[in-house]
């Protein structure tokens, strides 16, 4: 990681940035086409369930695919956002990830288990969030939830001007998504990469982490582990837990997020403080999370 500018890191011009303000739509987590496509099971549909379950680079797991997400896979394609698909680019507890191709380009596709071994876990944040009150307390509506908070949370650092995967589409438990990396794979976390200029780059992290704050959100989750270096940018990523500031333990994950922060850039030789940091993102005022 070589020496670099806030323009070398991806800082986008604040006079550029499409700054949104504090309005909210309400999350919708009924029944979609691809719940519909499931029911009815046609043929189409069935042989295009046995290709991806046939097709050796795509590995399919019975935790991660049951016939809705199937068919929200077959939606995807017909509506022209997936063309192929790869292989796994990482697998985690709560959702996988696998390359695709979409119209022209790499994308990621992004596959939530409805069966979430970490389900309270995702309704720690989402109770609180003003887009999801009233939803009720079935596994599978948190986790629908959940996918759509992670588009609606990437549309919005976006357009504040953060580097973020740029959102494509979500249909039921599925988020595509740009694809970070390039042939050799998946781009480098920043906790991977050997940083030359950390000044440089906590400066344009501390911005970034300002920005969110501007547009209303917090990360909930901000490491070096969910920021990736690419093409000399840095690209903030998994932004599903982010909420906004006016939930009940925002601050408490601000807090959390400005100590991570803090701390990784101190172990690159920074004189940082985590305290300074939380000033200088909640600042001008007003604090948002204060009100």
């Amino acid at each position: 990681m070589g020496q670099g500018t806030d323009a070398e890191y991806g800082l986008v011009d604040l006079e550029e940035a499409d700054t949104p303000g504090d309005e909210w739509e309400e999350i919708d987590v009924s029944d979609t086409e691809a719940d519909r496509i499931a029911r009815k099971r046609d043929r189409e549909f069935e042989q295009f369930e046995e290709r991806i379950t046939d097709a050796d680079q795509f590995k399919v797991e019975q935790s991660v695919f049951d016939d809705a997400t199937f068919a929200a896979l077959y939606k995807l394609v017909q509506d022209g956002y997936v063309e192929a698909f790869g292989g796994p680019l990482s697998t985690g507890k709560e959702a996988n990830v696998y390359h695709a191709l979409g119209d022209e380009r790499e994308v990621a596709v992004k596959i939530y288990r409805i069966n979430a071994s970490n389900f309270r876990h995702m309704r720690d944040y989402l109770e609180g969030d003003p887009r999801f009150e009233g939803l009720g307390g079935k596994k599978k509506d948190v986790v629908l939830a959940w996918t759509k908070k992670e588009y609606a949370n990437l549309m919005r650092a976006e357009k504040a001007g953060v580097r973020v995967p740029e959102p494509i589409a979500t249909e039921r438990n599925v988020l595509v998504m740009e694809y970070i990396g390039n042939e050799d794979g998946r781009a480098k976390r920043l906790g991977e990469v050997h940083i030359e200029n950390p000044q440089t780059a906590y400066e344009v992290m501390r911005e970034y982490m300002r920005r969110l704050y501007a547009a209303g959100l917090i990360h909930g989750d901000l490491s070096e582990y969910n920021v990736v270096f690419h093409e000399g940018q840095l690209v903030v990523i998994d932004l599903g837990q982010a909420v906004t500031v006016h939930h009940p333990n925002s601050r408490d994950f601000l807090e959390r997020d400005c100590e991570n922060v803090a701390n990784f850039f101190s172990r690159q030789g920074l004189d940082t403080d985590s305290e300074e940091l939380l000033e200088f993102v909640t600042d001008p005022e007003p604090d948002p999370s204060r009100d």
